[in-house]
């Protein structure tokens, strides 16, 4: 049976979890939650209605850094983004959470606020989020100064989450000039092919942006 996947191109999370299936070129069915039927269908599965959700001959998996495990487990292509050395799964299992936790989420806070009536602001949170991020940047500036991808030179399940991230949060909250080894990791990151796509794939979108796409990237 085909895979199944429930998600949306402007997603970052989803776009973190097709940078795993385009690495490997693992065919799927795009379930695009804006097509008739397709919603409905989605809540039924996860209740919560967080995307992206993998469904698998009947088999519902929930997250997008699960997705990928998933994949490389039951789909597996020559790209290993979990790798087989242990101490190294272990450094991109760790980034992977840096980034959803520390760049993504902060980013986030961002964009959820200006959703909200002027009244319901929190520019409290706003700004704790600012400094997070600013603080995240500086820590992986320094740690990108000698490395081409998050744990070094191979390519894993860190830098799917970590293309998305940096892509929407330097939108949201620029990444400052002086942090020049994460710019070039960023610009690297989008010089992938497998996130080109993804990007590509979500431009008719940008529209969705709360804050404003910026004409770049």
């Amino acid at each position: 049976m085909t895979l199944e996947f429930f998600a949306h191109p402007f997603s970052s999370y989803c776009q973190k979890a097709l940078i795993a299936f385009y690495e490997n070129d693992v065919p799927f069915t795009y379930r695009m939650l804006e097509d008739p039927g397709v919603g409905d269908e989605f809540a039924a599965l996860w209740p919560m209605r967080r995307f992206p959700i993998l469904r698998d001959d009947g088999r519902v998996v929930l997250e997008a850094s699960v997705i990928i495990e998933y994949l490389q487990v039951h789909h597996p292509g020559p790209v290993k983004l979990i790798p087989e050395d242990p101490d190294l799964a272990m450094e991109a299992r760790m980034l992977d959470r840096v980034f959803d936790n520390y760049v993504m989420t902060p980013q986030g806070k961002f964009v959820y606020d200006s959703l909200r009536p002027a009244d319901h602001r929190d520019p409290l949170g706003v700004d704790e989020a600012r400094q997070m991020l600013e603080t995240s940047y500086a820590w992986l500036d320094r740690r990108m100064q000698d490395r081409t991808w998050a744990v070094g030179e191979t390519f894993t399940l860190a830098d799917c989450a970590a293309a998305p991230s940096l892509f929407y949060a330097d939108w949201t909250y620029p990444i400052p000039e002086a942090c020049a080894a994460l710019k070039a990791y960023r610009q690297r990151l989008l010089e992938r092919p497998s996130f080109a796509r993804a990007v590509n794939e979500a431009r008719p979108f940008r529209h969705y942006f709360p804050l404003g796409a910026p004409d770049r990237d």
